[in-house]
């Protein structure tokens, strides 16, 4: 092929033939000029934004019953009067104070956060609205039950598309501490922010048009280092970040078949096991029949998208159950809760009881470009 000359953007490598002289039949003739050579591009994200995709009205429409009282006030309101001023100081205590004796609501004081099931809430206020962000998960136009789903309610799309299945949304919409300015997913955020502990790292390869290719691999890992940031507290764009390995292999690594139209990237569906941290919580979800779409800025701006799928039911109750003092301020009851997830669980039957183990869920995500650094790189510059 001859002398080249080699280009690099990133993990990008564009080759291009260079123009020599050759000598022939002694006469200065300029070579034929090769076709160019681009190898495929690597394109990858850093996902510093996670929060429940929450469609809310200005007067909470959705809500007709209002929004849901919180563990503290069902605490309060089982007092008599008496026990009720001593208790609370005359209402002077806040809730945040009075918030472990709170939570011993149940028979013997269990913790009602603890063990849900040891006392009935009643009156849980769940979505009545019938728009939802999110898309058709299960695949049908009425909700109706399939092998791997539960009989339930199908949302419109605030843009008008018909089947979108959130059971997660219709859960937790009326509560205010998963609604607009509610502190549960952007104290998680912060704290993935401030810690870098449970990042995820978006890896899309194959791409030969970075605005329109048909045919591309979409992988998922953790990160071992922080958020880069700005002055301003902002993710930094293409900053570096390391991959999470285990004797030497990625701990994640899931991927998906995807595509990208118009700037716009989207995957086929599949099961990827996530990193989460939030809220001082870890957890691992596998996100059963899960999609991601991700709008990619040319500018190489921050990218808005949204992840939907099948989130397990007994980590999200688990994960709620254990906010801590988040809890008194987002205005729930974990028995409430508890109860109104089993109800409400769409995906993926238990194959003894049919009882339903997922609820179907979208996901606001935002992600700055990046790039990931993998193991085998980083033990070559050793």
């Amino acid at each position: 092929m001859g002398p080249q000359v080699v280009s690099r953007v990133g993990r990008v490598a564009v080759i291009r033939p260079a123009r020599v002289l050759c000598v022939a039949v002694g006469l200065l003739l300029p070579c034929l000029s090769l076709p160019t050579l681009a190898a495929d591009k690597t394109l990858s994200f850093a996902i510093y934004d996670w929060a429940n995709a929450i469609y809310q009205t200005r007067f909470a429409d959705e809500c007709p019953a209002g929004l849901n009282l919180g563990n503290d006030e069902f605490w309060w309101r089982s007092l008599s009067k008496q026990d009720r001023a001593r208790l609370t100081n005359n209402g002077l205590h806040e809730s945040g104070n009075r918030y472990n004796v709170a939570l011993k609501r149940g028979p013997k004081q269990e913790n009602v956060c603890l063990d849900p099931t040891v006392i009935n809430d009643p009156f849980f206020r769940t979505v009545e609205g019938s728009i939802s962000y999110g898309e058709n998960i299960d695949g049908t136009d009425d909700g109706h039950s399939t092998p791997k789903t539960c009989s339930h309610q199908k949302f419109t799309g605030p843009d008008g598309t018909k089947g979108v299945d959130n059971q997660m949304y219709r859960l937790i919409g009326c509560i205010y501490g998963w609604r607009e300015g509610g502190l549960i997913d952007p104290h998680a955020n912060e704290l993935r922010a401030a810690s870098g502990l449970g990042m995820i790292l978006v890896e899309v390869t194959g791409v030969s048009d970075s605005r329109n290719d048909d045919d591309v691999t979409v992988t998922f890992y953790r990160s071992i280092d922080q958020f880069a940031l700005t002055g301003a507290s902002k993710p930094l764009p293409f900053a570096t970040y390391r991959i999470d390995t285990v004797q030497g292999k990625p701990r994640y690594g899931d991927h998906l078949k995807g595509r990208i139209k118009d700037g716009v990237l989207t995957t086929d569906r599949g099961d990827v096991r996530l990193p989460y941290y939030g809220n001082y919580a870890f957890i691992n979800p596998v996100i059963r029949d899960m999609a991601i779409k991700l709008e990619i800025a040319e500018d190489g701006s921050a990218s808005p998208g949204m992840i939907t799928g099948y989130y397990s039911m007994d980590q999200f109750v688990h994960y709620a159950s254990g906010l801590g003092g988040i809890i008194p301020v987002s205005y729930y009851s974990c028995p409430g809760l508890y109860a109104a997830a089993h109800k409400l669980a769409d995906g993926y039957p238990d194959p003894k009881t049919g009882q339903c183990t997922m609820l179907s869920s979208a996901f606001r995500i935002a992600a700055t470009p990046a790039f990931i650094q993998h193991p085998e790189l980083r033990n070559a510059r050793k």
